[in-house]
């Protein structure tokens, strides 16, 4: 017979040392020192702002730790926690820093740490979400949320409802298939037939996931009509009331207007209440992306730009951006309460219990795409009840109001050209040296975007870059409340530094 250690014995020892609380306690100790030295460097801008790899050399780094893994003897408490500094000590140095304050970059914020502690909650503990006795304590957290912003951006209490997902592309797929099953009924079943020759009419500068959900959704890209935007790139309603009157007299089904509260290209608020006034008249779903903007319902100095969003059909908005919470959180509100269950009409018995059934009003599955869904909402539960809504307003009074300090700068400015009066956290602008004043449009786009290329990859700032006026620029999103007008002129002074030594490959 032979003798020796039981390997399921052995197996049950490795499991259990991974989860070992004694094991978290000294891991989770060494993670709040780390993440704590990061914060403090990374805000007193002493690391490089995008730490820029080529994906080939960051993929075998990341494998390299991945095949230097333990191999079989298990946990050891104390090589295991100079590991785990090793391993998060590298994924810090090799990300990117959206604390600095030179990250003026994608619509993507630093999240509150504060917000990261509570968010973390959830993901240690797995609250998952689809039936509320899975997630009864992050069902709880997402419905008062919903209510309260709700309210925030005009909504009537009782009158309304919402839910959270996985980011705004999936919160606009989800509003507008809402939208679709409600103007063709029973597509839902049966599918888009072609004799329903639908449309969707969109916001010129509309974020590209529009143009997905149109696909997904079965309507066909080919159904998408922009809307012209006036000088401020907004959407015209005029133009809009002759489009509808247009459709409809060709007998063709509109799903839906798609408005912008915070359009991506420029931060561009739509005039909501006049598209409200057009929506009503011609019996047509009013659809609010303001996944971005949708955070301004909060600031006593720019909830204007939100008027009439409480009299579209849904609105989406996006906690992970303007509510400084991490991602991804968000949020879905429809104007009548009668329209959450109408995106999907499906049964799953092993989920849904028929002999709880007042337990489906808070069965979250039977409202969004996911089944298995992460508590999203902790991070911004927490925040939110440590420190009040105003904490918002102040976050978007003062990325605004930097924004609009740039912009100062670069009209003051006789080599930089901002191309847009700025309505939000957002401005595109151009470089302008003298010796390519009189260039044509596509060599000076040409000549930022290489000049922005130049700036990421030195780590010096972040910014980013997008196509405007027929031509290539530069684009800053005003994301890191800490950003101050220092910073603003650094990044003009590099920009420029960088430009003088780009300028012989343009001339």
């Amino acid at each position: 017979m032979t003798t020796g250690t039981d390997p399921l014995a052995e197996a049950r020892r490795r499991v259990a040392a991974v989860y070992s609380p004694e094991t978290f306690s000294r891991l989770a100790g060494a993670w709040g020192e780390l993440l704590t030295a990061h914060l403090k460097s990374v805000t007193e801008s002493r690391e490089n702002v995008l730490n820029w790899n080529d994906p080939p050399v960051n993929i075998e780094a990341a494998g390299r730790f991945l095949d230097a893994g333990d191999p079989g003897e298990g946990l050891d408490l104390g090589r295991a926690e100079q590991r785990f500094r090793d391993l998060a000590g590298e994924a810090l140095a090799r990300g990117q820093n959206l604390h600095d304050p030179r990250y003026i970059g994608h619509q993507v914020p630093p999240p509150s740490p504060i917000a990261g502690l509570f968010d973390s909650l959830g993901t240690v503990t797995n609250q998952v979400m689809a039936v509320y006795e899975m997630g009864p304590w992050a069902t709880a957290v997402e419905r008062a949320l919903i209510q309260r912003w709700g309210e925030a951006i005009g909504y009537r209490a009782g009158t309304f409802a919402g839910l959270i997902t996985s980011g705004g592309s999936l919160a606009n797929l989800t509003a507008l298939l809402t939208a679709r099953n409600v103007a063709l009924e029973g597509c839902f079943e049966t599918g888009v037939q072609a004799a329903h020759r639908p449309a969707l009419v969109v916001q010129a500068d509309a974020h590209y996931c529009i143009a997905r959900s149109a696909g997904i959704l079965g309507l066909g890209t080919d159904s998408i009509i922009k809307a012209p935007l006036d000088d401020q790139r907004r959407m015209d309603p005029g133009q809009l009331n002759l489009i509808l009157r247009r459709l409809q007299d060709e007998g063709r089904k509109v799903i839906a207007v798609v408005a912008c509260a915070g359009a991506t290209p420029t931060g561009a608020f739509d005039p909501l209440e006049p598209i409200a006034d057009i929506c009503e008249r011609r019996d047509v779903w009013m659809h609010v992306d303001a996944a971005h903007g949708g955070g301004t319902a909060f600031s006593e100095r720019h909830w204007h730009l939100l008027r009439g969003a409480d009299r579209a059909d849904s609105v989406i908005c996006d906690a992970h951006k303007m509510l400084f919470t991490p991602a991804l959180c968000a949020f879905v509100f429809y104007k009548n309460r009668e329209h959450r269950f109408d995106a999907f009409r499906q049964t799953a018995p092993y989920l849904f219990d028929p002999s709880n059934p007042g337990a489906a009003e808070y069965d979250c599955g039977l409202m969004t795409i996911e089944c298995t869904k992460r508590a999203a909402a902790y991070g911004l539960w927490g925040l939110w009840s440590l420190c009040g809504a105003s904490l918002f307003g102040d976050l978007v009074d003062v990325t605004f109001a930097m924004t609009r300090e740039l912009h100062d700068m670069l009209r003051a400015a006789d080599d930089f050209e901002p191309l847009h009066e700025p309505q939000s956290n957002i401005l595109v602008f151009r470089h302008l040296p003298e010796r390519l004043r009189s260039a044509d449009l596509d060599v000076l786009g040409n000549f930022n975007r290489e000049v922005r290329r130049r700036l990421i990859h030195s780590g010096r700032f972040y910014i980013t870059q997008t196509p405007l006026n027929g031509g290539g620029a530069m684009r800053c999103t005003l994301m890191n409340p800490l950003t101050g007008r220092r910073e603003l002129q650094e990044l003009l002074e590099a920009i420029r530094e960088i430009g003088r030594a780009t300028l012989g490959s343009f001339l």
